[in-house]
């Protein structure tokens, strides 16, 4: 993690930064199952309003603390005998790509998981073509679970697999 990297819960002013961060991720339709036209209120609904949700921002404090580089949210993976198990998503946003914002959400939210009481997480589709993120789960110890075949349209790749990725904490 580079050591102008923060990471911190996000605030409602942040938003604006998360959604720059957000919006060109969504619009690519290559790595999240959103609507492509998702509009800026729906994805705030999506990003931040879930229930259980905590959302946290990766930040270069050198330019000012509106300087969004990523964003990650994780909330309970399923509801009532389901959720001691975490479930969470991460954008890294154009100005943060290789720069460690990815690695440094990635221990956050795990430690944030762990602290607030979950047991492990679980990612429910993690796009099979998505090399780095596939990459970096391995490195934090995820498994492989399962892939579901065919189960996202990729814009480029047609159909192509979604991995259920795990790991305890």
């Amino acid at each position: 993690m580079s050591d102008e990297i923060v990471v911190r819960e996000a605030r409602a002013e942040d938003w604006p930064g998360i959604w720059r961060a957000l919006e060109p991720v969504f619009r690519a339709g290559e790595t999240y199952t959103y609507p492509r036209d998702i509009s800026e209120a729906e994805a705030r609904t999506a990003w931040t309003a879930l229930p259980g949700a905590r959302v946290l921002v990766a930040v270069d404090p050198a330019h000012g603390e509106g300087a969004i580089l990523g964003t990650a949210k994780y909330l309970p993976n399923q509801p009532g005998a389901g959720s001691h198990v975490a479930n969470a998503s991460f954008v890294v946003g154009p100005a943060g790509t290789g720069r460690g914002v990815g690695r440094a959400l990635a221990g956050a939210v795990l430690d944030g998981a762990r602290a607030d009481g979950f047991l492990a997480m679980q990612f429910n589709a993690v796009v099979e073509t998505n090399e780095r993120a596939v990459r970096l789960w391995e490195s934090f110890g995820f498994e492989i679970l399962t892939t579901v075949p065919d189960a996202f349209a990729h814009p480029v790749h047609g159909l192509v697999g979604l991995h259920v990725m795990h790991r305890e904490l």
